[in-house]
């Protein structure tokens, strides 16, 4: 591994198999959120599910964490790379000729979902530890001493997006994650060597997705908050 990311080519692709990985979360993640737009109880099953079921919490959830913090270090890593590489040839080649202002920026919008990333930990995952491990409560319900109290991820999902402030956090989060995402979806897939005839359809499925997940995010957080103060 170590040997691997030595190289600059071995770096970007360990940085896109990790992008690729957190895309396919993304899309699992809004699929399950989706559904507390059109149905509280399924919302809350699908919830209880992915945060009591073993292979989620002890396998899938501690790989997560690594591939978000192995991006984001390795983002930092190749940034200062390029930059040390920018100024020795600044002279022989205009960098904003040849790259979009999303790929030269990349570095702030994934601060920007950094800084989202860590509210989000601080509304949902921490809460979620305390309550199931520190507390001891893996049962899901609003009152756990009482049996036909109902689960309480929808609950808790509403509330959150109650406030003004949160939800234009998020919403300009997700402005965010497109631009980075209409960049990053792209080159993932070039630097794990998908350039061929089916180059022109990633393109396009890359930009459906860059814009569509987080427009659908947007959604989820308007809907709710709307619906609680209309």
């Amino acid at each position: 591994m170590s040997g691997l990311l030595n190289s600059s080519i071995g770096r970007k692709f360990a940085m896109a198999l990790s992008a690729l990985f957190l895309m396919i979360f993304l899309l699992q993640h809004f699929a399950i959120n989706i559904l507390s737009v059109f149905s509280a109880d399924v919302f809350n099953e699908a919830s209880h599910f992915m945060g009591t079921f073993w292979a989620v919490q002890y396998l899938l959830q501690p790989v997560l964490i690594f591939g978000v913090i192995f991006h984001f270090v390795m983002g930092f890593v190749l940034e200062i790379k390029n930059n040390k590489a920018r100024q020795i040839k600044y002279a022989k080649n205009n960098g904003g000729a040849n790259s979009s202002w999303m790929s030269r920026n990349m570095i702030w919008s994934g601060l920007a979902i950094l800084a989202f990333i860590v509210l989000h930990f601080i509304d949902f995952w921490i809460p979620e530890i305390n309550i199931k491990y520190i507390d001891g409560d893996m049962s899901g319900l609003l009152d756990p001493n009482v049996a036909d109290s109902g689960f309480r991820y929808y609950e808790e999902l509403v509330h959150k997006f109650h406030s003004h402030a949160r939800t234009i956090a998020y919403c300009v989060a997700f402005i965010f994650l497109a631009m980075h995402l209409l960049h990053g979806f792209n080159s993932a897939f070039q630097s794990v060597g998908a350039n061929n005839k089916y180059t022109k359809a990633l393109k396009g499925f890359s930009k459906i997705y860059a814009i569509g997940i987080p427009l659908g995010f947007i959604f989820i957080a308007l809907f709710h908050h709307l619906k609680q103060i209309l």
